[in-house]
């Protein structure tokens, strides 16, 4: 099994949760995606049949798919193909388009809107700029999914106006592999989507990489992922701080890490036992206000 593949099932994973959430919570929901084009259209063709099963769109709700690229001519007459087949209801519209993502924005009237975008240019020559991105954040609530080609940062999308962004490597060796990054306003679609990351069928030779660990750790895909980086990260996070309540560390393996806050409480307790860090009170259940501090 490929990257390909494992950012395919991610991205179905948060767009069945995302398009479900946003249809029920009002009469108008707007999807992004960009680079239709590069994978043969694949990746449209997916989201094209998960929006197709969402039951609200039989009750009076409206969601366009907005699918962007350079070249459009095989993939328009496929989505058309796809929809049709789906037997997706008269709620959804799938609108091609051979143009930038901030005129597909702009066209599709995203401002206010929620919105969601998924831009893969994980086999493109330069990551996707920052404006182009930013113009995603016009929706309300606006989120967005990226794939950024492998040695690429997510750290410039962090003034692309998302409070909350968080980055994965999808590695299959030593050698830097692409990067995907989730940036949203919600710490709720946060924990969901890291929900997900860590859900993903365990493929063969596809591990993560957090980006902030200097190891380089490779971690196999698991609901129970290895302690190893989230530990160093911890430490080094205390390194720079002093001390921080759990409800700190929490914050900070959801934002900061790859990892979930979930996470961050089974690491404190093998790190508490270890005699790594020491704890404030030093009893009773490790709550999000007890102080952590390193030894």
């Amino acid at each position: 099994m490929s990257v390909t593949t494992v950012k395919r099932e991610l991205l179905v994973r948060h767009l069945e949760a995302w398009a479900a959430a946003a249809v029920h919570r009002g009469r108008r929901a707007i999807y992004v995606h960009g680079y239709a084009d590069v994978d043969g259209g694949a990746s449209a063709e997916a989201a094209v049949r998960v929006l197709a099963d969402l039951p609200d769109l039989a009750r009076g709700r409206e969601l366009s798919m907005v699918a962007v690229g350079d070249d459009m001519t095989t993939i328009t007459p496929r989505l058309g193909e796809v929809q049709q087949q789906a037997g997706a209801g008269a709620g959804l519209s799938v609108l091609p388009i051979a143009a930038t993502v901030e005129v597909a924005v702009r066209a599709a009237g995203a401002k206010n809107v929620p919105t969601l975008g998924y831009l893969d240019a994980g086999a493109a020559s330069e990551p996707p700029a920052v404006p182009t991105v930013a113009c995603l954040a016009a929706g309300k609530p606006a989120e967005v999914l990226l794939v950024l080609p492998p040695g690429a940062s997510a750290d410039p999308y962090r003034t692309a106006g998302f409070p909350l962004l968080t980055a994965a490597e999808l590695a299959t060796g030593e050698e830097p592999g692409q990067v995907v990054v989730f940036a949203t306003g919600s710490g709720k679609s946060l924990e969901q989507f890291k929900e997900a990351l860590w859900a993903v069928d365990e493929f063969a030779g596809v591990r993560l990489r957090d980006p902030a660990d200097p190891e380089r750790h490779l971690i196999d895909i698991s609901l129970q992922p290895h302690p190893g980086p989230l530990r160093r990260e911890i430490l080094a996070y205390l390194g720079r701080v002093g001390a921080a309540t759990v409800s700190d560390l929490r914050t900070f393996a959801l934002t900061g890490t790859v990892y979930r806050a979930a996470d961050a409480n089974r690491v404190l307790h093998l790190m508490i036992d270890a005699g790594v860090v020491a704890r404030e009170p030093a009893h009773g259940r490790l709550g999000g206000d007890v102080l952590i501090s390193p030894i």
